[in-house]
C-alpha cells in the first residue's frame, strides 16, 4: 500500500519594508522586485513547488500587501495555493510565524522573504522527520564569518549555540543562518501572542535551553540574500553566468537574451550576457554591454551605453547617455549625454537632466 502524502504548509516571511534596497522599494515591496522579468517571489514559489507535500503558501505581509496580492492572486498561475496574512503591526520573525501558523498541525516550512537558493528542500524535510526534530534550520557557509551571526553545531548536526557577529578570536565555524526552517507548530505557543518576537534571538535559544531536538542542515549550494543593491546586482550576474541555474541562460555566459517582442535596430552593439525584455526599443548606435538588464517597454536612444546596468520597465535613456554599474527604477528619464555610474540607485520616476554627472 502506497503511503499517502501528508500535506504541508509553507510560510513566507515577506512583511519587511526592504529598507536596504531603498529607494527601489518605496513603491515596490521586496517580494515583487523584478529579477529579470519576474517578481522575486516567483523564484521562491518555484522552489516550494518542488516539494509535493506543500499544497499552500501563506504570505506573511505587512508592507504594501495589496500590491503583492494584485500580482499573485490565489496562486492559480503559480501552481500553489496562496493565502495572505497581514500582520496588524510588525511582529518580528517569530511573532509573524505564530500569527500566520496559529491553526497549523503539521510541520511547516518557513522562508525568509529575501533569500534565493537552490536547496533540496525535500532533503531538509526528510532529515527533520527522520530525526523527529522540533526544528531544523538550514545553514550555509560563508567566506567572511566575522560579518555574520554564526551557528555552531556538534558532530551529529545538533545546534549548540548562536554567535552574533563574533570577534576574530571567537570564530569557531563558518556557517550562518540561511533563513530557511522546518518547524513543529506545537512549539509556537512559547512565542507571545501579538508581541514582536525574534526567531533568532528568542525562539531558537528556547529550543536549546529545553534540550529539544534542534538540527542543522548544511547546504553548500547556491544561496544569496538579495536585500542590498550590491547583492541584487550580483544575483543577476550569477544567473547569467550559470552559478544560479536559470533556463534562460543555459546556453552559456555569452548569451544575449533578447525577447522576440523587443525591437533592436541595426547598428546596435549587444554584448552578452545581457537581457532585453519585451517591448523594449534599442536605437541605432546604442551599446548594451555585459550584465545589463533592459526592462519591459524601456527606450534606449541612439548612441546610449548601458554597462552592468539594471534598468526597470518604462525607463528612457536619452541619446549618448551612459549608465554603468547602477540600478534605475521604473519610469525614470535620463537626459542626453548624462553619466550615471559606480553604484548609483535611482527610485521610480527619477529625472536626470541633460549632461548631468552622478
Amino acid at each position: 500500500m502506497i503511503p499517502s502524502v501528508v500535506a504541508m504548509k509553507a510560510i513566507l516571511l515577506a512583511g519587511g519594508k526592504g529598507t536596504r534596497l531603498r529607494p527601489l522599494t518605496i513603491h515596490t515591496p521586496k517580494p515583487i522586485v523584478p529579477i529579470f522579468d519576474r517578481p522575486f517571489l516567483h523564484y521562491q514559489l518555484d522552489l516550494l513547488k518542488q516539494v509535493a507535500e506543500i499544497d499552500e503558501v501563506i504570505l506573511s505581509l505587512n508592507y504594501q500587501p495589496r500590491r503583492i496580492e494584485e500580482i499573485f492572486g490565489d496562486g492559480g498561475e503559480s501552481g500553489l495555493g496562496i493565502r495572505y496574512v497581514v500582520e496588524p503591526a510588525p511582529l518580528g520573525t517569530a511573532g509573524a510565524v505564530r500569527y500566520a501558523g496559529q491553526s497549523m498541525r503539521e510541520s511547516v516550512v518557513v522562508f525568509n522573504g529575501d533569500v534565493l537558493t537552490e536547496i533540496d528542500l525535500a532533503a531538509v524535510i526528510r532529515l527533520h522527520r527522520e530525526r523527529k526534530a522540533k526544528a531544523t534550520i538550514v545553514l550555509t557557509p560563508v567566506d567572511n564569518p566575522s560579518a555574520y551571526g554564526l551557528v555552531e553545531t556538534d558532530a551529529a548536526g545538533n545546534i549548540q549555540r548562536f554567535l552574533e557577529k563574533p570577534n576574530p578570536d571567537e570564530i569557531t565555524c563558518n556557517t550562518i543562518n540561511a533563513g530557511i526552517y522546518v518547524l513543529e507548530p506545537d512549539t509556537f505557543d512559547r512565542i507571545p501572542k501579538d508581541t514582536p518576537w525574534s526567531i533568532e534571538r528568542s525562539f531558537f535559544p528556547s529550543l536549546i535551553e529545553r534540550g529539544e531536538t534542534f538540527l542543522a542542515y548544511v547546504d553548500r549550494g547556491y544561496w544569496i540574500d538579495i536585500g542590498t543593491p550590491e547583492k541584487y546586482m550580483q544575483v543577476h550576474r550569477d544567473i547569467m553566468d550559470g552559478r544560479c541555474r536559470s533556463a534562460r541562460f543555459t546556453a552559456g555566459a555569452a548569451t544575449a537574451w533578447i525577447s522576440p517582442e523587443a525591437r533592436v535596430d541595426e547598428g546596435v552593439t549587444v554584448e552578452g550576457p545581457c537581457f532585453i525584455d519585451a517591448g523594449a526599443v534599442v536605437k541605432t548606435g546604442a551599446r548594451i554591454g555585459p550584465y545589463s538588464v533592459v526592462g519591459r517597454q524601456c527606450w534606449i536612444e541612439e548612441h546610449a551605453t548601458l554597462d552592468r546596468a539594471i534598468i526597470w520597465p518604462n525607463t528612457r535613456i536619452s541619446q549618448e547617455a551612459v549608465v554603468r554599474g547602477s540600478i534605475l527604477g521604473r519610469h525614470c528619464h535620463v537626459g542626453r549625454s548624462a553619466l550615471i555610474e559606480n553604484g548609483v540607485v535611482l527610485g521610480d520616476k527619477s529625472v536626470i537632466t541633460d549632461y548631468s554627472r552622478l
